[in-house]
């Protein structure tokens, strides 16, 4: 399972974005850079696993950023060999650089056009870090942004978007459900450990090293219980709803279970997968200042052999400003 919190609480950086990706920690990821030629504006990680290198996460030169939690709906069959969710995270990043679709455009074009069926439960937050980061009193004046949208399988057109992060002070999460699910304890804890280290780092006028430090630590917040000699997995991963970080669990139990399976934290009929160890494999932080220079960290935390990184030792770091 995965989670995304972002916020607009922090004076100076009125976006913030924090992640963690967790997955089946032998699946193959690409670290996060610029994508190669023709795609170079596009900076983050991607899916080896699966032909179109699908993402789950990712910022633009141009301000493009998106990102996408998996969720597995009650009725839903096997999405292995469906379309790849990563793809519709792609499609937003690939905009053309000189393209002025908006955020809203490009939701008409993936909801009423592609269609959004077929890829399995997911939530897409998506939009331009300049509509975010843009005044309040602009948006009231100008009424032309809406900050980030959220679209989902669930999404039956343009007009059932739902928009956050429109105006100062909000934080919200998103995990592996859909958006608004309060009761998932990781969602509504990781609103809140959000909130309070960004208040207490504006309290003691912190340092962005400082901050970036300390909302790593909000994603490496662990309250996942070992699990107990002969207890059922059906049990314990209803427990894998509580905690931001998840450490390293299963195996052969887990064989035969897909990362969604896993995610739904319900038992499941079995079904093809990868199977294996699962985990927090990558975890990010993104931030965009009022002047539109953006910082983008993310910090590896097991290898492709699925053995664990010494914190720190695995961080890729990039900033760049916005394209005006």
């Amino acid at each position: 399972m995965c989670i995304a919190i972002i916020s607009t609480a922090h004076p100076d950086y009125p976006f913030i974005l924090i992640n963690n990706r967790d997955e089946y920690l032998h699946r193959p990821t690409h670290p996060a850079d610029w994508w190669p030629s023709p795609n170079g504006q596009v900076l983050g990680g991607w899916d080896l696993h699966r032909p179109v290198h699908g993402t789950w996460l990712g910022v633009t030169r141009q301000g493009r950023i998106a990102v996408l939690t998996n969720f597995r709906e009650e009725d839903q069959a096997m999405v292995e060999g469906a379309k790849s969710r990563g793809a519709m995270v792609n499609a937003f990043l690939l905009t053309p650089p000189n393209s002025d679709e908006s955020t809203e455009g490009f939701a008409k074009r993936l909801v009423e056009e592609e269609g959004v069926q077929g890829v399995g439960g997911f939530s897409l937050l998506f939009g331009k870090l300049q509509d975010v980061v843009r005044s309040v009193e602009e948006k009231k004046a100008t009424g032309k942004t809406k900050g980030m949208a959220i679209v989902s399988n669930r999404t039956p057109d343009v007009e059932g978007l739902i928009w956050i992060c429109g105006e100062r002070g909000e934080t919200h999460a998103l995990s592996n459900s859909w958006y608004g699910d309060r009761s998932w304890p990781k969602v509504v804890q990781g609103e809140k450990e959000l909130g309070s280290a960004i208040a207490e780092s504006v309290k003691k006028q912190e340092s962005k090293d400082a901050l970036v430090e300390r909302l790593f630590r909000v994603l490496s917040i662990d309250t996942l219980p070992t699990k107990q000699h002969g207890e059922a997995w059906e049990i314990y991963i209803e427990q894998l709803r509580n905690s931001i970080f998840i450490p390293a669990v299963g195996g052969s139990e887990l064989n035969g279970k897909s990362a969604d399976e896993v995610a739904a934290a319900k038992s499941h009929d079995k079904i093809e997968a990868t199977g294996g160890i699962y985990g927090t494999q990558k975890q990010t932080v993104v931030l965009c200042n009022r002047q539109g220079n953006v910082t983008y960290i993310e910090r590896t935390r097991t290898d492709e052999n699925g053995d664990q990184v010494e914190v720190g030792k695995g961080d890729r770091r990039f900033e760049f400003d916005i394209d005006q």
